[in-house]
């Protein structure tokens, strides 16, 4: 699964605003500048993140961007929700009428051999996501805390940096 580059600047954003501590708006200019983004997009990221709720605009001069919610509150599920829409794994995913996220290679008689894998990554993936705040990463971006060592919530036991058992043959 490919985040596009509207999920990384957009987390970038809020990153920054975070930073901030959530007092002044932040111009869009000045996040420009300090994480080396191309203004325009970045207008059309916060364009997204505001119609969320996740974000709110101030106009004029002294105006910009400051975070809606406090950050321990902003889940990085709800971010990327709003910049890419619902998450799948594979292509032959896609979302219907009512979000739920359904494989094309199924018909009435049949399911897809590979349905149960993709949602399971499909599920880790929305999990990673619900259990990340923007707290998080801005504390880990303000150089307080270091990467963990194993993912929080897991209940396996195996450190992140562990190899997963090869397969033999």
């Amino acid at each position: 699964m490919i985040f596009t580059t509207k999920a990384e600047y957009g987390v970038r954003l809020l990153v920054q605003l975070g930073l901030q501590g959530g007092g002044q708006p932040v111009s869009l200019k000045a996040i420009a500048e300090a994480e080396s983004l191309p203004l325009a997009y970045l207008e059309r990221i916060a364009a997204l993140l505001k119609k969320a709720g996740i974000v709110e605009a101030t106009r004029g001069a002294h105006g910009g961007y400051r975070l809606a919610h406090p950050a321990a509150d902003i889940t990085m599920d709800q971010v990327v929700l709003a910049l890419e829409g619902h998450i799948a794994p594979m292509d032959c995913f896609f979302d219907d009428r009512d979000g739920r996220v359904l494989c094309s290679h199924q018909d009435d008689a049949q399911l897809c051999a590979t349905k149960l894998l993709w949602t399971r990554v499909q599920m880790g993936v929305i999990k990673s996501l619900q259990r990340t705040t923007l707290a998080e990463l801005v504390e880990f971006s303000a150089h307080k805390t270091s990467l963990p060592t194993e993912l929080p919530g897991a209940d396996d036991g195996r450190s992140r940096d562990q190899e997963p058992a090869r397969l033999s043959r």
